[in-house]
C-alpha cells in the first residue's frame, strides 16, 4: 500500500524508473546499510547526539536569566542555533527528495527525522540551561515536588525506601550525586543535571518508541507534538513513560496476533524482554500503568488466539507468562510497597484542573495558574463549548477508528483511551464522598495523547487508502509507477517534515518560555526563580541571585506528610474555600482556635 513516507525501494523499482540505469543501482551504497539494525542504531545515535549536542551548545548563551530582555535574547539565540543546525538538515532532505535516488531519500529521511526529534526537546533542555544559568540548583529549588525528589534521593543514599513513589528516578539521582557531588547533600545538584539531560532525551525516546511501529515521517508526526506538548522539565521522567508506553503496548499486542510466528523458546525470550522493559518503565514512573490497565486488559483478551489451536495458545501463553514474570521481578520493589502501603497513601491535593469541567481533556493547568480561575478556564469554544482544534482533532479520531481499526496501534490507543476515560469519571465522581483526588486530572494527558495518536493514524489511513484507490482506479501510463509516483509522495513528505520542524522549534520555545524566571508565586517561572535564591556549594549566592541573603541548602530524609482526611484546595482564597471545598479554610479555623 502506498505511504506518504515510502519505505526502501527494490532494485527492480529503480531500474524501471525513467533515467535510472543499472549503474545507478550499483551506486546505491554499501550492503550493510540495508540491514535494519544498522539503520535503527544510526537513527538512535543521530537523535540522541542532536538532543544532547544542542543542549550542550546552549551553555555558551551568556545572558542574565532574571531580566526579561535577557530571557528574550536567550530564547532568540536558541532559535539562531537551532536554525543553523536544522536548515542544512532540511536542505539535505529536500535535495534527496528532488535530486537523489529514492534510496538516498530514504536514508536522508530516516536520519533527518531522527535529528529533528532530538532537536525538538533539545531546545526545551537548552532553555532550562539558560533559565538556570549561574545556579547549580534545579527548577523548583527546594520547594514543591523538587524538594520531595531531593529528600527521596537522600533517603535512598541512607538506605531507606520512598514508599509507593516510583524509585527509579530518585535512585538515579542518588547514584549521580554519589558520582559527581560527594553523595549526601548533592541530590539537589544531581536533580539540576538530570532535569536537563532527561528533558533533552524525551524527543529521541519518544521517536524511537514509535519507530517500532511506524515509518519515520509518521513516527515524527506523533512523537514531536507529544514530546513538546507534554514535556515538563521539572519532572521530565514522568511523561516520557506515557509517550513510550502506548507504542510499546501496541508492539506487545502485535505479538499476540502472531501466534504462529515464534517457537515456545523464542516466545519466552521475547516475552521476557518486553517484561523487563515494562518493569523498568514502571519503576521510572508507574502512574500511567493504572490508567492504561483496564483497556489493555480487555484488548488482550480479545486478541489472545483462543480458537487457533493448542500450538498457538501455547506459544502466546508462554509469551504472556514470560512477560508477566519478568515484569513482576523487575518491578517487585515498587509492587511490594504498593501492596503494603497503597491504601494508606491517598491523594487529596486539588488545583485548577480539579475545579474545572471534568470532560475537558484538551488542556491541563497546575497549581501555578496565574490569574485564571475555574470560571475563566478553559475558554469556551464556538461549537457547544468546543474549539476548532477540538473539532478537527475529533474528526481525525473518527478517521482513525473508521479507516484504521485493523491497525494494532489504533486498537491499543482506543483501548487505553476508553479505560482512562472511565477511570477519570469514576475517581472524579467519588471525589467528594471519599475526599480523595487520586491524581485523576493526570488522565487528561493520556486521553489527549490517545486522541492525538488516533488523529495522526487516521490521517495516515486516509493517505494510504486514498493513494491506493487512485492508483487502482485511474489508468496510468506506467502501471509499475502508478498515477501518484512514489517520488512525488517522497517530495510531499519532505515538505511536511519541514512543517513539523517549524512547529517543533516554535512549540519548544513556547514551552520553555513558561519556565523563565519570574517572581510571581502563581506563575510557572517561580520554579526557576527559586533556584537562584539558594546558596551554592561554596556558600555564595548564585551569580544572578535576586536576593542578597540566599537560603541555606536543606539536607533531610523524605517522610510522608500528615493526612487530615480532607481535600486541600490549592489556589483558593479563604473567602472562597467554603464554596469550593465545602468547608472553611483550615488556616482561618486554626487562627480562631
Amino acid at each position: 500500500m502506498t505511504d506518504l513516507a515510502p519505505g526502501a525501494t527494490s532494485e527492480a523499482d529503480l531500474t524501471r524508473r525513467p533515467g535510472r540505469t543499472p549503474a545507478a543501482v550499483r551506486r546505491r551504497g554499501p550492503a550493510w546499510l540495508s540491514k535494519r539494525w544498522v539503520m535503527g542504531v544510526g537513527e538512535a545515535l543521530v537523535s540522541v547526539a542532536a538532543a544532547l549536542g544542542y543542549t550542550a551548545l546552549c551553555r555558551h548563551i551568556s545572558v542574565d536569566p532574571l531580566d526579561r530582555i535577557g530571557q528574550v535574547s536567550g530564547l532568540a539565540k536558541m532559535q539562531e542555533y537551532v536554525a543553523l543546525i536544522g536548515l542544512p538538515l532540511l536542505a539535505v532532505l529536500l535535495y534527496a527528495a528532488y535530486r537523489g535516488t529514492l534510496r538516498q531519500h530514504e536514508l536522508a529521511k530516516r536520519l533527518v527525522c531522527a535529528a529533528l526529534a532530538g532537536l525538538a526537546t533539545g531546545v526545551v533542555a537548552g532553555g532550562v540551561v539558560v533559565a538556570l544559568r549561574g545556579t547549580p540548583w534545579p527548577l523548583g529549588g527546594q520547594e514543591g515536588d523538587p524538594s520531595v525528589l531531593i529528600d527521596m534521593a537522600t533517603s535512598i543514599m541512607h538506605g531507606k525506601n520512598v514508599g509507593v513513589y516510583p524509585p527509579g528516578f530518585p535512585a538515579v539521582m542518588a547514584v549521580w550525586s554519589e558520582m559527581r557531588y560527594g553523595g549526601v547533600g548533592g541530590a539537589g545538584y544531581a536533580l539540576h543535571d538530570l532535569q536537563i539531560i532527561c528533558s533533552a532525551l524525551v524527543g529521541p525516546m519518544s521517536y524511537l518508541a514509535w519507530r517500532l511501529l511506524l515509518r519515520p515521517f509518521w513516527a515524527l508526526l506523533i512523537a514531536v507534538p507529544a514530546a513538546v506538548t507534554f514535556l515538563d522539565p521539572i519532572r521530565p521522567y514522568s511523561h516520557v513513560v506515557m509517550i513510550m508506553l502506548i507504542p510499546l503496548l501496541a508492539a506487545f499486542m502485535r505479538e499476540l496476533r502472531r501466534p504462529d510466528r515464534r517457537s515456545v523458546p523464542s516466545a519466552l525470550l521475547v516475552g521476557a524482554g518486553f517484561g523487563v522493559v515494562f518493569g523498568l518503565l514502571f519503576l521510572w514512573y508507574s502512574g500511567w500503568y493504572l490508567w492504561s490497565a483496564p483497556g489493555v486488559f480487555v484488548l488482550a483478551l480479545f486478541l489472545f488466539p483462543w480458537r487457533k489451536g493448542r500450538a498457538a495458545v501455547t506459544s502466546v501463553g508462554a509469551f504472556v507468562v514470560s512477560a508477566a514474570v519478568a515484569f513482576g521481578v523487575v518491578g517487585s520493589p515498587l509492587l511490594y510497597e504498593i501492596v503494603k502501603l497503597g491504601a494508606s497513601t491517598p491523594d487529596r491535593y486539588a488545583y485548577l484542573s480539579v475545579y474545572a469541567d471534568p470532560t475537558y481533556v484538551l488542556g491541563w493547568m497546575s497549581d501555578r495558574s496565574g490569574q485564571l480561575t475555574y470560571d475563566t478556564w478553559p475558554a469556551a469554544g464556538e461549537l457547544s463549548g468546543q474549539t476548532g482544534f477540538a473539532v478537527l482533532l475529533l474528526l481525525g479520531v473518527g478517521l482513525g477508528v473508521g479507516l484504521g481499526l485493523r491497525n494494532i496501534a489504533v486498537r491499543t490507543a482506543a483501548a487505553v483511551l476508553a479505560g482512562a476515560w472511565l477511570m477519570r469519571f469514576y475517581y472524579a465522581g467519588s471525589m467528594e464522598h471519599n475526599q480523595q483526588i487520586q491524581l485523576y486530572p493526570r488522565t487528561t494527558w493520556i486521553i489527549m495523547y490517545c486522541l492525538m495518536i488516533l488523529a495522526v493514524l487516521g490521517l495516515m489511513a486516509l493517505v494510504q487508502r486514498g493513494t491506493g484507490w487512485v492508483n487502482r482506479v485511474v489508468p496510468a501510463k506506467d502501471a509499475s509507477v502508478g498515477v501518484i509516483p512514489r517520488r512525488v509522495l517522497g517530495q510531499l513528505s519532505a515538505g511536511m517534515v519541514c512543517a513539523i520542524a517549524l512547529f517543533a522549534t516554535m512549540g519548544a520555545s513556547w514551552s520553555i518560555n513558561r519556565y523563565m524566571p519570574e517572581s510571581s508565586p502563581s506563575s510557572m517561572g517561580i520554579d526557576a526563580y527559586r533556584a537562584h535564591e539558594i546558596k551554592k556549594p561554596n556558600g555564595l549566592c548564585p551569580k544572578f541571585s535576586p536576593v542578597k541573603d540566599c537560603a541555606n541548602p536543606i539536607v533531610k530524609d523524605w517522610a510522608p506528610t500528615a493526612d487530615d482526611g480532607y481535600i486541600w484546595c490549592a489556589g483558593i482564597s479563604a473567602d472562597d474555600w467554603q464554596a469550593v471545598c465545602g468547608r472553611p479554610a483550615p488556616w482561618v479555623t486554626d487562627t480562631k482556635k
